[in-house]
């Protein structure tokens, strides 16, 4: 410092006046220049800052190659090449998933005259029949979180009774109002929550995380005066924050994490934080890697800078309240924590609940307000809505209700202990297995784990899926990670069993391995122009309404 403002007083401003005077327009155009330059280095050193030499220079020849890789794509010749492949991938893809079944009928329009209900229930069946992953008996990982088959006929019967209920209508449908009350109210007691905190129901851990967003944009504005917010999370977190930071149009910055743990570096999280950060998140657990975040930490960062935390235990969600108390290290991510100002839990995951349910949580009901959408001045009346819905189905927050108050804290607790015990149980048996490792400090029902060459990760993914698994493929670092769940819990003998082959099938070929996921995954990592990749992502979703 004291040289640069000894270099200052050296400075001849009487002559840069003069030059201004003189030359009004070149010195507008050197101040614009000095200005962008400035900005620019700002925003380096900042990087620099949160990732470290080598790896923003990294960000940076990537953002660079990038672009020269957008560029050449239109040019007339090398763009029509490209977009080709493209097509070409896309038309794979949906031909795999719209193949003719054979007697099947393909229904493109509404039927001239209705259908019976034995043959509309026929349909349903073969279709709910149609081969797939074989779920049933725990081989795919995580996405059905199965309360077993009599909490789902309960759930089902309860699903009846409020087919036709809407939430949006409480005059209507008061005791679905209450129901709803009372499964926030129960959330709330699980994350040790005061009179003061509160909360809402919405359809998942994508909308409760996006809803917090919301809140916490909006309380910026309000409050602090903030009008070009940024949220801070870390690069594990889940992709519903990108989603929310694309949908409002605002920043977000992504901290590294620890290489050995996998759990958010604090250092750079700190770094990352500015005068527009709105919110700082952390993870119990994150969806990669089964991590914990340092919620305490994070909690005392949130409040010495004076912005929101947000906890997404949307995954740990009725597993991480009962660690301790089932005899596993406590993770604290609840409202002890005195920073965290939101937590979103997903009932639909380790709840057991019906597909669609999940809570968004705050410390104060001046926070959850934040959320809200209310509009005075509409023709139609007066309009409010808690959530990004309107209109809701008040069926499967009945079922919610149902599968809480069933299942009890002691059936949490017993699921906890079983599920959590699956976990370590496949995590030791991981890491007796040379060829692998453990990616990260696992501390719930998530385990991923990477492999050493010449054993290729996604060779090992391949053999599994032909012997029946779909485990989930993971990026930065190559792994594969299972969210063990009650399905899985009868059958770890079994997918051990099955690792073992497959890597040693894969260690044994492994130059058999260069197409299939370790082409596509492989590709994904290392293009220099991720809207290649975009795209083709964006072409799965449209095979998703072929017909």
């Amino acid at each position: 410092m004291p040289q640069v403002l000894s270099t200052l007083a050296r400075f001849d401003w009487q002559r840069m006046a003069s030059y201004t005077v003189r030359n009004p327009k070149q010195a507008l155009i050197n101040i614009a220049i000095a200005y962008f330059v400035f900005r620019q280095s700002l925003k380096t050193i900042k990087k620099i800052s949160i990732y470290g030499l080598r790896s923003a220079f990294m960000l940076l020849w990537k953002q660079i190659s990038g672009g020269i890789v957008r560029h050449v794509r239109r040019a007339p010749g090398t763009g029509i090449v490209v977009q080709r492949n493209i097509d070409k991938i896309v038309k794979e893809i949906e031909d795999s998933m719209t193949g003719d079944v054979p007697g099947e009928t393909k229904y493109l329009e509404i039927p001239s005259s209705g259908m019976s209900d034995d043959e509309i229930m026929t349909v349903l069946r073969r279709r709910q029949n149609e081969h797939g992953v074989d779920w049933r008996n725990g081989r795919v990982s995580g996405a059905v979180y199965h309360g077993g088959e009599e909490l789902t006929r309960l759930t089902n019967e309860a699903y009846s009774l409020f087919n036709l209920s809407n939430p949006l209508h409480p005059g209507v449908f008061p005791g679905l109002r209450r129901i709803e009350a009372e499964v926030v109210r129960m959330v709330l007691d699980l994350y040790n929550a005061t009179d003061e905190c509160c909360g809402t129901t919405t359809s998942g851990g994508t909308e409760s995380i996006i809803m917090a967003v919301r809140a916490h944009v909006v309380w910026g504005r309000e409050v602090r005066g903030i009008n070009n917010p940024n949220i801070v999370v870390p690069i594990t977190a889940h992709a519903a924050f990108d989603k929310a930071a694309e949908y409002f149009g605002i920043g977000i910055t992504h901290a590294p994490v620890d290489p050995e743990t996998q759990s958010v570096d604090l250092v750079a999280m700190r770094r990352a934080i500015d005068s527009d950060t709105v919110l700082i998140v952390g993870s119990s657990t994150t969806f990669p890697h089964g991590a914990a975040d340092d919620l305490t930490a994070l909690s005392a960062m949130a409040i010495k800078y004076k912005v929101g935390l947000h906890v997404d235990s949307c995954l740990g969600s009725f597993v991480i309240p009962f660690l301790k108390e089932a005899g596993f290290p406590e993770v604290i991510c609840d409202f002890r924590l005195p920073g965290v100002t939101s937590i979103s839990c997903d009932t639909h995951k380790y709840g057991f609940a019906p597909k669609g349910t999940s809570v968004v949580m705050y410390n104060r009901k001046q926070m959850r307000r934040y959320q809200y959408f209310t509009i005075s001045t509409w023709p139609g009346g007066i309009y409010a809505s808690p959530t990004i819905a309107g209109s809701r189905s008040g069926a499967v927050i009945a079922g919610c209700w149902a599968a809480m108050t069933k299942m009890g804290r002691d059936g949490y607790l017993q699921q906890c202990k079983d599920i959590v015990e699956c976990r370590i149980a496949i995590q030791r048996g991981i890491e007796q297995i040379p060829e692998l490792f453990v990616v990260g400090k696992p501390v719930s029902t998530v385990v991923a784990f990477g492999s050493v060459e010449p054993v290729g990760i996604y060779g090992v993914m391949d053999e599994m899926k032909a012997r029946g698994w779909d485990l989930s493929p993971l990026q930065y670092p190559a792994a594969l990670h299972i969210a063990c769940t009650r399905l899985t819990v009868p059958v770890v003998e079994e997918f051990l069993r099955d690792l073992r082959d497959s890597v040693g099938k894969v260690k044994a070929n492994p130059n058999n391995y260069s197409k299939g996921s370790k082409a596509v995954y492989g590709f994904a990592s290392t293009v220099p122009d991720t809207t290649i990749v975009d795209e083709v992502a964006a072409g799965f979703i449209d095979a998703l309404y072929a017909v």
